[in-house]
């Protein structure tokens, strides 16, 4: 099954094979979200969401760039002018789709193409894999507007690269460049910019044919590690592997190892 909204429209998705790319397609604006772009997002993660055949997500940008964050466009700033509130805005879209990202029960891949900036940086880090090509970058670009680090980076900076790397990067607001970012720990892998999408879609293919409720359940236990203790965590663990051993998965996959071939999972 293939689907495309067409190239014109903020968002383009394809479906195929199990494997879900959804494109940020306002290249002209470095892919900043407007209005219509947040729309057209939370309908394609609500497709993704519903459509069963879907077991990887692959989010990567159009042009030379991932996403600007914000198209300060959108928003009414002149002198004189209503001051906006930037909470709802938070509330009413960014949050709703971080969320919606984090949560998706499969693994989500991201192909960072280009710049990063501000809430595109942090869209990245909501992903579960992030591959950058190595002339991208991560830009925490708040303070420069005297703003606060959203979408979850205040969250994933000190608790993926430490607090003193987190303040530097948001206080500072410097460029970080995709291998420095590699070696820090803040993605999986930089990638030359000629493999960047090849190597994308080869771990997808991969994810495709695993076992997708267990990777859904690997990701739901070390989520909830951040949050618990480590007796909770030893319950939860014990708890969703009583899950994982009533899937067909499990038992295709100690089907395969016992006759010695290859294991044909189903994602159930």
């Amino acid at each position: 099954m293939k689907e495309n909204t067409g190239q014109l429209e903020p968002i383009i998705l394809e479906i195929n094979k199990g494997i879900a790319v959804l494109t940020l397609n306002r290249p002209e604006q470095l892919n900043s979200f407007n209005a219509h772009m947040h729309e057209e997002m939370r309908l394609a993660l609500k497709r993704i969401e519903n459509d069963a055949s879907v077991r990887v997500l692959v989010i990567t940008g159009a042009g030379r760039g991932f996403c600007a964050g914000q198209d300060l466009s959108d928003r009414n700033v002149a002198p004189g002018g209503d001051v906006p509130d930037l909470g709802e805005s938070l509330e009413l879209k960014y949050n709703p789709m971080i969320r919606k990202i984090k949560a998706l029960p499969l693994p989500v891949i991201c192909a960072v193409n280009g710049v990063a900036a501000g809430a595109g940086a942090n869209i990245a880090l909501a992903c579960d894999i992030v591959l950058a090509a190595k002339s991208a970058s991560f830009i925490q670009a708040f303070c420069k507007l005297g703003l606060i680090p959203d979408s979850g980076g205040t969250w994933s900076l000190p608790k993926t690269i430490g607090m003193a790397r987190a303040k530097g990067l948001a206080l500072l607001g410097e460029e970080l460049p995709a291998e420095k970012a590699e070696s820090w720990g803040l993605i999986w892998r930089a990638i030359d910019n000629e493999s960047l999408m090849d190597e994308t879609m080869a771990m997808a293919l991969h994810f495709s044919e695993q076992p997708t409720k267990g990777l859904a359940l690997i990701k739901r236990a070390l989520h909830a590690s951040e949050e618990q203790s480590f007796d909770a965590q030893l319950d939860l663990e014990r708890d969703l592997q009583r899950l994982a051993g009533r899937s067909d998965d499990y038992r295709e996959g100690v089907n395969a190892f016992i006759e010695k071939r290859p294991a044909k999972f189903t994602g159930n």
